[in-house]
This record gives structure tokens, sequence and C-alpha cells, in this order.
């Protein structure tokens, strides 16, 4: 089991890696656009373009690694009652196998708009880009968040020692 767990860190380092490099590139266009506007009066005009696609890449690259390893935000208002009532693991696995089954729509969804935006010929204003890329990698990353958080759910419901030491 502990090969596993190996193996499943290090394929968390590809999206992790693809979320920095692009936070990088964002970093220096709006470095870069920031530069031509305010010295040369000549923005970037596809910085906004590029923009939204760095934040949508960022977002759906990291949102399976943040899911799989619980590193997202939660409102626990009301754990202490379930904390004393001795079902908190319980809920809570409950709710993270929820949530991952709920994701699969928005992710069939986002490969049928992906479909339709291929279908309909969509280009991003500036570069051209088709857009069917950039919405099936939203999909895809979409639909691995619903099985990474499926299959935590489970664990936690029926194995919860894996989870133990799972980040050392």
């Amino acid at each position: 089991m502990k090969s596993i767990a190996r193996l499943l860190n290090r394929l968390t380092e590809l999206p992790m890696l693809l979320a920095a490099a692009t936070l990088f590139v964002l970093m220096v266009l709006t470095f870069a656009d920031v530069i031509m506007r305010s010295t040369f009066s000549a923005p970037i005009e596809a910085a906004t373009e590029l923009t939204r696609i760095a934040m949508a890449v960022i977002v759906f690259s990291a949102l399976p690694v943040v899911s799989g390893r619980a590193e997202h935000i939660v409102v626990d208002l009301l754990d202490p009652l379930f904390r004393r009532a001795g079902i908190e693991r319980i809920l809570n696995g409950l709710i993270t196998l929820i949530c991952g089954v709920l994701l699969v729509w928005p992710a069939m969804r986002s490969f049928d708009l992906a479909a339709r935006a291929r279908s309909y010929g969509d280009l991003t204003e500036y570069l051209s880009i088709p857009v069917f890329y950039i919405t099936w990698f939203i999909a895809f990353m979409t639909l691995v968040t619903a099985i990474t958080m499926a299959l935590r759910g489970m664990v936690t419901l029926f194995k919860p020692d894996l989870l133990r030491g799972a980040h050392d």
C-alpha cells in the first residue's frame, strides 16, 4: 500500500507543476502588460484572454490534488456536535463521497459543451485558440476531481487508517 501511496504522491506533482508553471507565465504576462501599458501606451491585446485561460488551467490543475488531499476550505460550524456524537468521520466520508458523485454531472456537461464548441468552431477572440481544448481540459480535470473525491470518501468511510500519515 505504501508503494501505491508513493505513486499517487508522485502523480500529484504533474498537475501542480502545470499550475505553478502557468502561474509563473501569468505573472510574467501581467508584468509585461503593465510595463507595455504604462511605458509605451501599448497594452498586450490578448492579455485578458490569456489571463482567463491561465486561471482556468491553474484552478482546474490544482482541483483534484487539493480535493484528494482534503486541503480545500471547509466551514465546520456543526463539527463540534458531530465530534461529540462520534460520527464525524462517517459524516466527512459521506459528504466527500456525495460531492465526488455530484461532480460527475458538471464534468459530463463540460464534455458536452466542449463538443458543441468544437462543432461550432468556436475560437478565442484575439489568438483564435479553439475553445474546446480549454473546455476539454476543464471537463477532464473535473472528472478526475470527482473520481478522487469519491475514492477519498470511500477510504474515509471504510479504511480511515490509510489516510493517516499520507502526507508524510
